[in-house]
């Protein structure tokens, strides 16, 4: 059974930091795109940034240069790393990766709990 298992979410100030990890356990061949979304109180979940097999990244507008998201293939391990934080980033952080099962291209997409990060003002 394939596991998303988040953690680095909590309270911060505005602009302070914050790191979530996401590791990944179970049984797969390996790990395609690894990536982050969030998804506020009463809004669509929506991406935050992603990277891929090849370490391409894709972040969302609202954070571009306040976002790193990187990755650790011998942990099963993505990050995100969040500066200057606002109280728009408030959000529940969800964990996002593209598991490849089998040798014949079989994959699954898999979600984390989900973590809450809160900005306080």
């Amino acid at each position: 059974q394939v596991q998303l298992v988040e953690s680095g979410g909590g309270l911060v100030q505005t602009g302070e930091s914050l790191t979530l990890s996401c590791a990944a356990s179970g049984i797969f061949l390996r790990i395609s795109d690894m990536g982050w979304y969030r998804q506020a109180p009463g809004k669509q979940r929506e991406l935050v940034a992603i990277i891929d097999s090849g370490y391409m990244t894709k972040y969302a507008e609202s954070l571009r240069g306040r976002a790193t998201i990187s990755r650790d293939n011998a942990k099963n391990t993505v990050y995100l790393r969040m500066n200057s934080l606002k109280p728009a980033d408030t959000a529940v952080y969800y964990c996002y990766a593209n598991l490849e099962l089998s040798s014949w291209g079989e994959s699954n997409d898999y979600w984390g709990q989900g973590t809450q990060v809160t900005v306080s003002s």
